[in-house]
């Protein structure tokens, strides 16, 4: 089912669209997490710590395959708005070829240089070899993690969360089920958590990328889509590119902090590493809010509408909030509870460094939600440039910041760096869009005039 979210109510349109992506999000978190929750358990704080020494490695991809879906997805809701369906049939599949390719290339450069990054970043000895392993188990199905999300994102770009939620479901599932019987029945250890993922991922992109080509074939329009476009390729890469580059400068920048972490052993890596994956559940969920409203935005501008991009905001800043507060009070109050998910309360060091870390940062996470609905509309619109200054304001202040606080107060000054980047790149981030640099100059005269 698509949505046009260029008519009716704002907030209804993205409550009913957002839903499933949330849960999407939750399913996708339940992925990742069950790996180290399955690692913990059943093979030891070694293993939990070895998943999470290549996290920051495997996050470079990740950056890669979320960049590439965010520039499709803008594009195609852009002509999708505009009803332009032929160029938008054109622009899946030079989408789907684009990645596909770039999917093959880092594959092969993974294989070759993701050992050696390990090696780097200081990884400890006794966790080495099961940090590699995993990471080349994930390498290899790099091509399967980059064609479910540009079929995950030709599905939002089109307004239809639900199927790639449905997909979700499943192979989340099938990864869990997965992970247990090779850790758990099969003392496989790291290697059958690999390969739980990488079946499971396998099985999930194949079936969502041809749902997705069934679903735009199926599409009329007055004429047929074309294999490949470089003209559409290059208004792909506009946004794709810095999409792409503010990906990997943040999983670059997580590299620095790993290598930080890694200096103090692996039970710091091991609460780290627990820690760090609640983490990323909540934050994915803001971006999930934030991708849903740049598919919101896009749809407004294409279609010659940006006075609804302003109530989308509002919107979508209420249901962000409504998010952070549940995560910052579980976090804070039950920090030791949730990571006992992960590991034993004999972990004594992992767990205080886990703990410190979910106190630390949670308590601002209202900031960066507001960021990140910020950050939905600069992108939606292609505001690519002021997208990234606050973006890269944040990741230069936690780096820098995180090596300059550990000096004095060890790990705990790691994670002090966090809040203080989300603070500042969330003031720039809001000055963006109340400026309204986002507004494309055709549209800057009527849009004060309604609003």
């Amino acid at each position: 089912m698509t949505t046009d979210m260029t008519k009716g109510r704002p907030a209804g349109i993205l409550v009913r669209f957002t839903l499933p992506m949330l849960l999407s999000v939750a399913f996708q978190q339940l992925y990742n997490i069950s790996d180290s929750v399955i690692a913990g358990k059943f093979a030891g704080e070694d293993a939990l710590a070895a998943v999470g020494a290549s996290f920051p490695v495997t996050m470079i991809f990740m950056a890669f395959a979320l960049g590439c879906n965010i520039g499709c997805s803008v594009v195609i809701s852009q002509l999708f708005g505009a009803g332009d369906l032929g160029n938008m049939k054109t622009a899946v599949n030079t989408s789907i070829l684009s990645v596909g390719g770039l999917s093959l290339l880092l594959t092969i450069l993974g294989s070759f240089f993701g050992v050696p990054i390990l090696a780097v970043l200081g990884t400890p000895s006794n966790i080495f070899g099961d940090s590699a392993l995993y990471l080349n188990v994930y390498t290899w199905g790099l091509p399967f993690l980059f064609l479910y999300n540009i079929a995950s994102g030709i599905f939002t770009a089109l307004g239809d969360s639900r199927t790639p939620l449905y997909f979700l479901i499943a192979s989340s599932l099938g990864n869990i089920g997965l992970d247990l019987l090779f850790v758990a029945v099969f003392h496989m250890g790291v290697a059958g958590v690999a390969w739980a993922t990488f079946l499971a991922q396998g099985a999930a992109s194949v079936f969502a990328l041809v749902a997705v080509l069934r679903r735009v074939r199926r599409m009329e329009s007055k004429e047929p889509g074309r294999l490949f476009s470089f003209s559409v390729f290059r208004k792909i890469a506009v946004i794709a590119v810095p999409s792409i580059l503010q990906q990997s400068f943040i999983s670059v920048g997580n590299l620095f902090i790993q290598n930080l972490v890694n200096g103090f052993g692996s039970s710091v890596i091991a609460g780290y590493s627990a820690a760090v994956k609640l983490n990323t559940f909540a934050l994915t969920s803001f971006t999930a809010l934030s991708n849903s409203l740049s598919s919101f935005t896009a749809q407004n501008i294409g279609a010659g509408k940006p006075e609804r991009v302003k109530r989308g905001f509002r919107s979508g800043l209420i249901m962000a909030l409504l998010v952070a507060l549940p995560f910052t009070a579980v976090y804070c109050f039950l920090s030791s509870g949730v990571l006992t998910l992960f590991m034993d309360t004999a972990s004594v060091q992992a767990m205080r460094a886990g703990t410190d870390f979910l106190r630390i940062v949670t308590p601002f996470y209202l900031f960066i939600a507001v960021k990140l609905m910020a950050d939905g509309i600069l992108r939606g619109a292609g505001a690519m440039k002021c997208f990234m200054v606050a973006t890269f304001t944040d990741l230069v202040l936690r780096v820098v910041l995180a090596y300059l606080f550990s000096a004095e107060q060890g790990a705990r000054g790691i994670w002090m760096s966090w809040p203080a980047g989300w603070v500042i790149a969330s003031v720039l981030s809001c000055v963006f869009y109340f400026t309204g640099v986002w507004i494309p100059k055709r549209f800057r005269i009527s849009f004060r005039q309604k609003t």
